[in-house]
């Protein structure tokens, strides 16, 4: 059987894939609500107020299971991770103690009235609560993804006994990977909201849905994912240029450099050895993450031999960062090229429409491949550089463990399910009720 630390590590990283998931929607969806609600007070136009009423249903949901796995993972720094808090918790506590004091309170106190009050309050307050509550999700993934790039790049502390102290907050909170990670994140769940409003939208469309809400919703997610692509991918050279300066390891798991070298190519693809320290089966262009990473062809790119046992494991690191980025090269194909296809045909064609069909989670593809990158790219260290995740983990029997990770990884399944089911259940239900509205001829024609 596996040891208490690999189970801890499978249980932890189940819970944060399946949390990661919902955030990452409600962040930048509830941004899209206030829009639509900003639309709809200016032009008057019902289809926006109906787009607002059919998206705040989903962002009710995605919002309710994002905070009940997070306060499952929360409980697991105490139960598989106790060295975790007695070695940072000065450090982590308070960051996490400013989430729930600002944005979590924030997000309590007028997410009820953005829910329920459309009818309960005036249309200034209900906008208000909706602007207060997208403030909230923005304000909550700022403080913890602070405390998660001070884990990465730690700043402004000092060590005592084996206890981390804060000496500045400024550097801690605004440590050296904190802004590019921020930005990455909140692109991220940007792109994977877009993606997600203009697959459902899409499917409703597919279905015989031709209500101007479904256009709306679908225009405004192809035209969202097709501006921020380009500027993910800016912030994403920003942050590797960053991550080379930080967690050189980390690149060097990413391109599978395995011996420091000038001049390095770019893996396309590759089997990375760690045996031979070699990458079998490699296609590659010459130079090509040197010019990346440098923006020289010349540039020198520190390899894994240099990090001898203090590396992370490069087969998971080098094909979770490909997942990404190949991920993102498919989203930015298919957001302009369905843009071109709306400011031509004023939608996209049904072999199009089935794609974003297709891509409706792709941001969750990318998301979650991008935190594998993140997070065992920093390995074998919970605080990077200065002190190893080994270290932290629980006495626990390992037969404990195993089962609760069991009981996680079965819950977690059962309720992304019931969430697929509910989604496409309530796409259905919307479909039939435009449908019933729509000239007969309209709701039976061809896209």
């Amino acid at each position: 059987m596996l040891d208490v630390f690999m189970l801890s590590r499978i249980q932890f990283a189940a819970n944060i894939t399946f949390h990661i998931l919902f955030p990452t929607i409600t962040i930048a969806l509830c941004w899209l609500l206030l829009f639509f609600k900003l639309r709809y007070n200016r032009t008057g136009d019902e289809a926006w107020l109906q787009a607002y009423r059919f998206w705040v249903k989903i962002f009710a949901l995605s919002f309710a299971l994002g905070v009940v796995s997070g306060i499952t993972m929360s409980f697991q720094f105490g139960t598989n991770w106790p060295g975790y808090m007695e070695t940072v918790g000065n450090i982590a506590g308070p960051l996490l103690g400013y989430e729930v004091l600002t944005a979590f309170f924030l997000e309590a106190t007028f997410l009820g009235i953005m829910l329920y009050g459309t009818k309960r309050v005036s249309n200034r307050i209900h906008t208000l609560a909706t602007a207060l509550v997208a403030v909230g999700t923005s304000m909550s993934a700022f403080w913890i993804l602070s405390l998660n790039s001070w884990m990465q790049t730690p700043a402004g502390f000092e060590m005592r006994d084996g206890v981390a102290f804060p000496v500045d907050w400024w550097a801690i909170i605004f440590n050296p990977s904190m802004p590019y990670r921020v930005g990455h994140m909140l692109l991220a769940s940007g792109l994977t909201a877009s993606f997600f409003v203009a697959g459902v939208s899409a499917y409703r469309r597919l279905k015989g849905d031709h209500s101007r809400e479904v256009s709306y919703s679908l225009k405004t997610g192809v035209y969202l994912a097709a501006l921020l692509i380009p500027l993910q991918i800016f912030m994403g050279d920003l942050h590797g240029l960053n991550t080379l300066e930080h967690q050189p390891a980390k690149i060097a798991a990413m391109e599978g450099v395995w011996h420091t070298e000038s001049g390095a190519p770019l893996q396309l693809f590759a089997l990375p050895n760690s045996e031979t320290k070699t990458n079998d089966y490699s296609i590659a262009i010459p130079r090509g993450a040197s010019w990346i990473l440098t923006h020289s062809g010349d540039g020198e790119i520190r390899g894994l031999n240099e990090f001898e046992g203090e590396h992370p494991p490069v087969a998971p690191v080098f094909w979770a960062f490909r997942v990404m980025v190949g991920m993102g090269l498919l989203m930015l194909l298919m957001s302009w090229t369905c843009t071109w296809q709306v400011w031509r045909r004023g939608a996209p064609d049904r072999l199009w429409l089935k794609g974003l069909v297709a891509m409706t989670f792709a941001g969750w593809v990318a998301t979650v491949a991008g935190w594998y990158v993140t997070e065992i790219g920093r390995q074998p260290y919970m605080v990077y550089g200065v002190v190893k995740t080994a270290d932290l983990v629980t006495n626990t029997p390992a037969s404990h463990v195993m089962f609760t990770a069991t009981a996680y990884v079965l819950v977690y399944i059962g309720l992304i399910i019931a969430f697929l089911h509910t989604l496409f259940y309530l796409a259905r239900k919307a479909v039939k009720s435009s449908v019933k509205d729509l000239d007969p001829e309209v709701a039976g024609g061809e896209i």
